[in-house]
């Protein structure tokens, strides 16, 4: 299966926002994107995982088409590609089998479609859905790190917070530049770093969906309808507090 991409943009003539893990929380985006009332100039990033545990999977991503917005793959949109590649259904999840079934051809055309990085050089500002393992070129990591990676082990290895949950996050140690936005990793309130924010604020677990809009860098958030998902132990773990 071919990897995806990395994708280079010109600044928006207005402005750009970026929407963190929607998890099929339609209801919210549409609440989002009315709030944020798009206008023609504006450009969408969303950081991956529009798809999966919430109940609107495919209405989020006919939104995505619709809005012409660029997305980011994400680790659940990674596997379910996968998956259909090589003809592999054992590779899916159980969560994944509604979400494969309501995807139609357009669907997995815009999926197949998304990259695997978004930088805007001209704000130094580079979109992602999990994040980098530091001291490696962020351009030469492929999408099992960059889609995966939530914290880094005392061995200096990517991991799952999960696999190592008193491991701070990757973005301690992110240096830059550039400065980074992703998702991933679901926490109560966003995770402010130096040089990289996480704002996956866990909407399938009844938190927020997130988005931060460029150049201003103002938050947007909205309220979960309620949760639509058991949140995780790790979900409410501060161990990853910034330093």
């Amino acid at each position: 299966m071919k990897s995806p991409g990395a994708l280079v943009l010109n600044p928006p003539l207005g402005r750009l926002l970026v929407v963190g893990d929607i998890h099929g929380c339609r209801s919210e985006f549409e609440e989002l994107l009315e709030r944020f009332s798009p206008q023609p100039i504006d450009r969408i990033v969303l950081l991956g995982d529009l798809i999966n545990r919430g109940p609107d999977s495919s209405g989020v991503v006919r939104i995505a088409r619709k809005l012409g917005a660029a997305s980011i793959i994400g680790n659940h949109e990674w596997r379910i590609l996968k998956a259909r590649a090589y003809a592999a259904p054992s590779m899916l999840k159980s969560f994944d089998r509604p979400t494969v079934a309501s995807l139609n051809a357009a669907d997995w055309t815009y999926l197949s479609q998304m990259a695997l990085t978004l930088y805007i050089p001209r704000w130094n500002l580079l979109c992602v859905h999990g994040g980098f393992l530091p001291n490696h070129p962020w351009p030469t990591q492929g999408p099992e790190t960059v889609t995966h990676i939530q914290v880094v082990d005392d061995q200096g290895r990517a991991a799952r917070r999960s696999d190592a949950p008193d491991a701070p996050s990757w973005a301690h140690f992110w240096k830059g530049p550039p400065f980074v936005l992703y998702g991933h990793t679901p926490r109560p309130q966003i995770l402010y770093s130096p040089l990289a924010w996480g704002i996956d604020t866990g909407c399938v677990y009844g938190g927020h969906l997130t988005a931060v809009i460029y150049p201003s860098r103002e938050i947007i958030q909205v309220p979960a309808r309620r949760a639509y998902l058991t949140p995780t132990p790790n979900f409410h773990k501060q161990s990853d507090k910034a330093l």
